[in-house]
């Protein structure tokens, strides 16, 4: 191993052991105050001797520290995936029009359907109120994915892929703003709301099928590490190594829709995480070797949006403040940034 590949390796280490130090102190705030021994022993042995903070641990602050570190090094990892995949600094987990797609199905049920009569209608069908807005999500962004692989087969230029994606929410943009205009104003601020984006109401019973999409989605980005390296000198270089260009970019297409599709599916649509933290990894590690870039960003996903829920929560107070608000804060400056250096360069 390098000396710089080292290096590497251990900053990637130093910021995972970060992320584990914010994940303990997501579970530790709260408006209740739990002893650190009682966490450590409700960690450790599942109990803490005290019913009500057994409660309050597993169905409240686990989840949310555990969602904060998944969805932040989902959108990370999608959001590098597209940066390479355009080759543009500004492509996000949202640009080809997945997170639009999800927006659409959520949107279908609080508007178009009514939220009040689709919550009756799965409560029918034995449907928490929580699980009919993720399979309203995810098939939206399936249906999105779809014909994003559909346009996918018939070009093989990406510009054109882009542009499709960026119309693509457009058109759901408009489909969305035409029930809003026709819909009752309770129902117009259920889905305002939701679009804020939440870590909250998450289940422990949801982890576990939004860990294994998400890691299905994780494994899929490492098995493409040798071809987007490839990418990164062109198509023509790719393809001279032997590598289908083709495959790659479906391959990169349904990584990216279960990475975004998933979490905005369970949280709500989750800004800047996805554009800026590739910047932010590719500044501390200088270099473009997804080897490194793809677990710099997991972590680091998992690590920043770890902070901004701690923000999002305000220590010492029983208040919270939607993630997006955050996230925007952090992100919107980082995202200016670029945009001045690289204006700078020309």
């Amino acid at each position: 191993m390098t000396f710089s590949k080292r290096c590497s390796f251990i900053t990637v280490k130093g910021i995972a052991l970060l992320t584990v130090g914010l994940f303990f102190l997501n579970v530790m705030q709260g408006s209740i105050d739990i002893p650190v021994r009682s966490i450590l022993d409700y960690l450790l042995h599942q109990s803490t001797g005290n019913t009500t903070w057994d409660n309050i641990l597993w169905h409240v602050r686990l989840p949310q520290a555990l969602t904060a570190v998944l969805a932040g090094a989902s959108l990370s990892v999608a959001g590098l995936l597209m940066q390479t995949f355009f080759r543009n600094p500004m492509a996000g987990p949202s640009v080809l029009g997945i997170s639009a797609g999800s927006s659409m199905g959520v949107a279908f049920i609080f508007l178009a359907g009514g939220w009040t009569s689709s919550l009756e209608i799965a409560s029918n069908l034995g449907f928490g109120g929580n699980w009919l807005l993720v399979v309203a999500s995810s098939l939206g962004a399936l249906a999105v994915m779809f014909v994003v692989l559909f346009v996918a087969s018939k070009v093989r230029d990406s510009v054109t892929l882009l542009i499709v994606g960026i119309m693509i929410s457009y058109l759901t943009t408009a489909i969305v703003s035409i029930w809003q205009y026709f819909s009752a104003p309770d129902q117009i601020k259920d889905y305002l709301l939701w679009t804020f984006g939440s870590l909250k109401g998450i289940t422990m019973g949801q982890i576990a099928p939004m860990s294994i999409i998400l890691f299905l989605g994780f494994g899929a980005s490492l098995y493409l590490i040798r071809s987007l390296n490839a990418l990164l000198l062109g198509e023509n270089y790719a393809q001279s190594l032997g590598i289908s260009v083709k495959k790659t970019k479906v391959l990169t297409i349904v990584c990216t829709s279960l990475l975004t599709g998933a979490v905005t599916g369970f949280c709500g649509p989750i800004g800047f995480i996805g554009i800026a933290v590739p910047h932010i990894a590719r500044l501390m590690f200088k270099t473009e070797n997804h080897r490194i870039l793809l677990p710099a960003c997991f972590w680091l996903g998992a690590c920043i949006l770890s902070a901004c829920n701690l923000l999002a929560n305000l220590p010492f107070s029983s208040t919270a403040i939607p993630i997006n608000v955050v996230t925007s804060l952090f992100g919107a400056p980082i995202v200016i940034g670029i945009l001045l250096k690289n204006r700078q360069i020309e």
